[in-house]
């Protein structure tokens, strides 16, 4: 093969691939090899962090996974807090009341997001092959040398950066690897959906006047703008009109992203030095299933949607930190693999309402015959007026308000996302979830006694106050199991089916 080597690595027991070193790969990788998991992250970019980030936004469910990862308050040093957000038609929603130790959604760049990421990974030892391309992935038995038959593994076939082939292989394979993953369609899933808007044109420009507000955006008559800062002096320029639906490889001047935002924002704010300018579609898609065997998909490789409300990469990251755990524990023998299926359970409603959500807004925003006018209007007033309307509006966009289904019979807390409460002896809930444990919240001291032999995996905290509800909840920050009057029977009895 003209002198390029072709070569096979054996499948190391209990490990992962990772394809994507996106946020959601970075942090599903490094949630892995925290939890002691060998991980390798193929990326056929060169190693690098790019300054052309499509993200701007952290919401607070997303801080709060960070938090129980001890990145929040590094984040928060960086970026810069915005207690409202506007949605359309002049309509702005206030979150310094969401029930969140984060009642701001965080402006700052994905890029900074990806190098707090990419620190952590690093520490724990994931080990990254970068410039290597992923060119096929197949589910094969291989031999377990036991001498006891074959296990399941997965083979990725990848090229590297002087085109020589490899074959690695793992246990599981996750597919973080974007809108156009090879991962996907290698594993034969389509992608329905469509294109909701063609011909976004995006900017990286200097300005001569600075806006009124941290995030400026605004639809106006067939336009509609969005202005984020960087931080280093240039702002990121979002723009689109209804008008000028054009090829992506259409060339783009300055001129006519400042003709869209004066038209959208009323000026362009003097605009200048671009250092980068390219055109985008806004695609609308979701793949039908997260699992596939042994291989898995996380954010934009599951699903893509509009940009409108910044729930791209907040969804991404909430989907790893809901895999990552899950993959630890049946790795680590503590679960069956059929805990990999609430993966899919889970994630996917909460992918096809953000989906909704994020359309709905684009849709509103650019309303202009009557009724879509009419319609806008109607919400608008809802939302203005009306306190459960808003707050499942803010719940769904924060991702706050998100719960995931129950079985039958379950407590009425079960599925629901914890709130970082107060525990006795100071301490806060994300804080003991950090070492992707379960925490047991009880309000009987003698439980202490049920983390025995499962400290790796298991804290147990009282509550604050006098609380007398039994809760314990996942690493994720969501509840597996509660009880108002538990015993130790039943306690012990949760103990076992949730943490192993």
């Amino acid at each position: 093969m003209n002198g390029k080597r072709n070569g096979t690595r054996h499948t190391t027991p209990g490990s992962v691939i990772v394809v994507g070193s996106g946020p959601t790969g970075l942090l599903l990788a490094g949630d892995l090899a925290a939890a002691g998991i060998p991980v390798t992250l193929v990326e056929k970019r060169p190693h690098r962090i790019s300054n052309l980030s499509r993200a701007f936004v952290l919401h607070a469910r997303t801080l709060e996974q960070l938090d129980a990862r001890a990145l929040a308050d590094d984040l928060e040093a960086v970026g810069r807090p915005l207690d409202r957000l506007r949605l359309f038609g002049g309509l702005t929603v206030d979150l310094d009341t969401l029930p969140s130790r984060f009642r701001h959604l965080l402006v700052l760049p994905q890029y900074e997001v990806e190098k707090v990421l990419e620190r952590r990974a690093v520490a724990a030892g994931v080990k990254f092959r970068y410039e290597t391309e992923t060119t096929g992935v197949r589910q094969d038995p291989v031999e377990n040398g036991t001498g006891r038959g074959a296990q399941d593994a997965v083979a990725v076939e990848v090229r590297g950066p002087g085109g020589e082939t490899e074959t690695l292989r793992a246990a599981y394979v996750v597919g973080a690897d974007g809108m156009r993953s090879t991962v996907r369609k290698a594993i034969g899933l389509p992608f329905p959906g469509r294109s909701v808007i063609r011909s976004v044109v995006l900017a990286d420009v200097r300005l001569a006047e600075e806006p009124e507000t941290l995030l400026t955006a605004d639809a106006v008559g067939d336009a509609f703008a969005f202005l984020a800062p960087f931080g280093d002096g240039y702002y990121r320029v979002i723009g689109w009109h209804r008008g000028r639906n054009v090829p992506d490889d259409e060339p783009l001047d300055l001129d006519e992203v400042k003709e869209i935002t004066r038209l959208a924002l009323g000026r362009d704010f003097g605009m200048h030095d671009a250092r980068w300018m390219s055109r985008f579609h806004s695609d609308e898609r979701q793949a039908p299933a997260y699992r596939v065997g042994r291989v898995l998909l996380a954010g934009d490789a599951a699903h893509v949607h509009s940009p409108a409300g910044g729930q791209g990469m907040n969804t991404g990251l909430q989907d790893a930190a809901n895999l990552s755990w899950k993959l630890a524990a049946v790795l680590h023998g503590h679960a069956g693999p059929e805990l990999l299926d609430t993966y899919q359970t889970e994630r996917h409603p909460v992918g096809r309402s953000v989906l909704r959500s994020s359309g709905g807004i684009v849709r509103l925003a650019m309303a202009k015959r009557p009724w879509t006018l009419a319609l806008r209007a109607a919400v608008t007033t809802l939302l203005d007026h009306v306190g459960p309307a808003r707050r499942r509006v803010i719940g769904r966009i924060t991702g706050v308000g998100f719960r995931y289904a129950a079985p039958r019979g379950s407590h009425r807390l079960t599925g629901t996302r914890v709130p970082d409460v107060a525990l006795a002896g100071g301490g806060r809930l994300y804080e003991a979830l950090r070492g992707g444990r379960f925490v047991l919240i009880t309000p009987d001291a003698e439980a202490y006694g049920a983390a025995a032999g499962r400290e790796d995996r298991l804290a147990v905290a009282r509550w604050a106050g006098g609380r007398r509800t039994t809760v314990l909840v996942r690493p994720d920050g969501y509840v597996a199991w509660a009880a108002d009057d538990a015993d130790a029977t039943r306690t012990g009895a949760a103990l076992a089916a949730h943490v192993g």
